[in-house]
């Protein structure tokens, strides 16, 4: 309210006492008239409701605000509106696609395929694979299945074959070896107590003071702690002062503060 009055001052040389007072009213009134804005704000316009907290009021679905009004927006047929008030304020049906911004174009779907749950997209039913942007049928080799991966063959060979090219051949498990099921590496290993060479299965030589370990790549067996491998056998670890075996127990270094020297630990200086 000051501001106005010191508005009036300022203009009373200029228009006289009276002439000031009713411009300074008619800024008072002027200002205490209702504002229309973009937000919501304002008397209830048509085709909008009244929030039910804060004030203010929401266009209805299918309107959005337009000054102090709401406006019918302009949807484009298979499209519906979101109701949101960024953006086109509509979205395509499920099995359409926006084109430019002002159309829902129907998702193409070829035939033997179905549109994904998501209503973007589509993919082949089962028993055909993508090729390019068709769906073919899938020519299963013997001994093989139907998978559900929507590329690549689409198919997979039975337990005891391998695919070669369009087919399914045998694989050839020789004596005391079975088949790993593994998807990728080695198709068969040896039992336990027998080791691959050159594609067979021998008994593993264990030798004195030693166990199985079919992690032992070449040679099927392990020394027992203390021992180490010397020439396919296990000899006692000769352990000397201040020394003492390592976490695989079958190797020794020296105690903290000691040093290897000529075979023995020694103290460090």
């Amino acid at each position: 309210m000051s501001r106005f009055i010191k508005a009036a001052r300022a203009w009373m040389p200029k228009l006289g006492l009276g002439m000031a007072v009713i411009a300074a009213t008619g800024m008072i009134a002027f200002s205490a008239l209702p504002v229309f804005a973009q937000d919501g704000t304002g008397p209830v316009p048509k085709n909008a409701e009244a929030r039910n907290y804060g004030g203010g009021w929401d266009c209805d679905l299918g309107y959005r605000v337009d000054d102090t009004e709401c406006v019918a927006i302009d949807l484009p047929e298979n499209a519906y509106a979101t109701g949101r008030s960024f953006g086109t304020g509509w979205a395509c049906r499920r099995g359409y696609q926006e084109k430019g911004g002002s159309t829902c174009e129907a998702i193409p779907v070829p035939e033997n395929a179905f549109l994904r749950s998501s209503g973007f997209g589509w993919q082949c039913e089962r028993g055909y694979r993508l090729d390019r942007k068709a769906c073919i049928s899938i020519t299963l080799p013997e001994n093989a299945f139907l998978t559900d991966e929507t590329s690549g063959s689409g198919w997979a060979c039975a337990r005891g074959f391998r695919a070669t090219a369009d087919a399914c051949a045998p694989i050839a498990v020789p004596k005391n070896g079975y088949l790993t099921n593994a998807v990728y590496g080695a198709k068969w290993i040896c039992e336990r107590g027998f080791f691959e060479i050159d594609g067979r299965c021998d008994p593993v030589k264990l030798p004195a003071n030693a166990y199985l370990d079919p992690e032992s790549k070449e040679t099927g067996w392990r020394c027992d702690r203390a021992y180490e491998a010397t020439d396919k056998t296990c000899v006692a670890i000769a352990l000397p002062a201040n020394a003492h075996l390592d976490r695989s127990g079958n190797r020794w270094r020296c105690d903290r503060s000691f040093q290897l020297s000529n075979g023995e630990c020694v103290l460090g200086r």
